[in-house]
């Protein structure tokens, strides 16, 4: 059987490459809102995140997405990425890929 190409995406913090289903898309709808997409399929201008709490945490004291999304991102929303990005982690730690859906 053929082996399956991996898509691949950067991570907006790291600039590192990483398989998308290792990332936690980040995504701006046409109102201006920012939201987590944990589905990949909301409609927007999207960016991806590395599963780094560490980067995320960076990423607030820079502001990085206000630059990448060029919008105004609440102090809140930094907060709810950590927890998820947190989150995630722990779970592909305990699970490896079998906690993300095929």
């Amino acid at each position: 059987m053929a082996t399956r190409k991996i898509p691949m995406r950067k991570d907006i913090l790291t600039s590192k490459m990483y398989p998308k289903r290792e990332m936690v898309r980040i995504v701006k709808d046409k109102d201006g809102n920012i939201s987590i997409d944990p589905t990949g399929k909301k409609a927007g201008r999207g960016a991806y995140v590395g599963l780094d709490p560490e980067a995320v945490k960076k990423a607030k004291s820079q502001k990085i997405l206000e630059k990448v999304f060029s919008h105004a991102v609440p102090s809140e929303f930094y907060d709810e990425l950590f927890d998820f990005v947190d989150h995630q982690k722990a779970r592909m730690d305990l699970f490896g890929d079998l906690g993300k859906k095929h």
